[in-house]
């Protein structure tokens, strides 16, 4: 993996976290927050329980980037693969970018509200009235599962890595990065206006992740390249495919 790759997804989950998932994922922190941690609990305590949380999230992100990187492990490692699979994520990312800024109604559509599936609340309310730090854990996963434009977009940038240990690696990242914004809600949330500082962030997510696009279109016209390429130099380095055909007559 590539720095410029590493460094577009720290700044994606860190300005995407900020912009899009306290929106998404505010209410659910709100929720286990308010009904399983006390006030006059310690600092340290607080902490230990939302340490809990994002790690059962960052477990749930983890697991899908390995799951989607194995996906991507199934084609064949060609340059025409590659450069197909770099083309489909690269537009997938442009289209997801334009959502972001609101110029499309993507988003809209593909994430699915999974809190109303009955197994889904059958879980989440069994959690959120257990006293157990698992139940912190399990809860932080449960998020993870959900719907998200982000979660996608770093999905697909784990299926191009061909690889289980790198499209987890990938998600594992992303998830880290998003870490301080959600841990840190409510404090941002009191420092800046909410909506105008959230559109702000919004806004620089989506530019990363058309840039990000494009990086990943480059990359695959570099794969083609080399793919074209390497059939004119097959062609030339087999003598049968140029004096294969029949002797003109005279």
């Amino acid at each position: 993996m590539e720095n410029i790759e590493l460094l577009a997804i720290i700044s994606f989950a860190l300005l995407g976290s900020i912009g899009h998932c306290i929106g998404m994922c505010g209410g659910f922190i709100v929720t286990y927050t308010t009904a399983k941690i006390k006030p006059e609990q310690s600092k340290l305590s607080q902490g230990a329980y939302h340490l809990l949380y994002n790690s059962g999230r960052i477990s749930a992100y983890t697991l899908l980037g390995a799951l989607f990187g194995y996906f991507g492990s199934l084609w064949d490692v060609t340059p025409l693969s590659r450069a197909i699979l770099f083309f489909i994520a690269g537009v997938l990312m442009i289209v997801m970018g334009l959502s972001f800024a609101g110029k499309l109604k993507f988003l809209n559509s593909i994430e699915y509200p999974i809190t109303k599936h009955a197994w889904f609340k059958r879980i989440f309310t069994s959690q959120l009235g257990s006293t157990t730090l698992k139940s912190f854990f399990i809860l932080g996963f449960l998020n993870g599962l959900l719907p998200c434009g982000l979660v996608y977009t770093m999905l697909v940038t784990a299926t191009t890595t061909e690889s289980i240990l790198l499209g987890a690696f990938v998600m594992f990242i992303f998830g880290v990065f998003t870490i301080p914004s959600l841990f840190s809600f409510a404090f941002i949330v009191g420092l800046f206006s909410q909506n105008k500082f959230r559109q702000t962030m919004i806004q620089l997510a989506s530019i990363t992740v058309i840039l990000f696009g494009a990086w990943t279109l480059n990359k695959a016209y570099m794969q083609y390249d080399l793919y074209r390429n390497g059939e004119v130099k097959s062609d030339l380095s087999n003598p049968k495919s140029c004096c294969s055909g029949e002797k003109t007559k005279i």
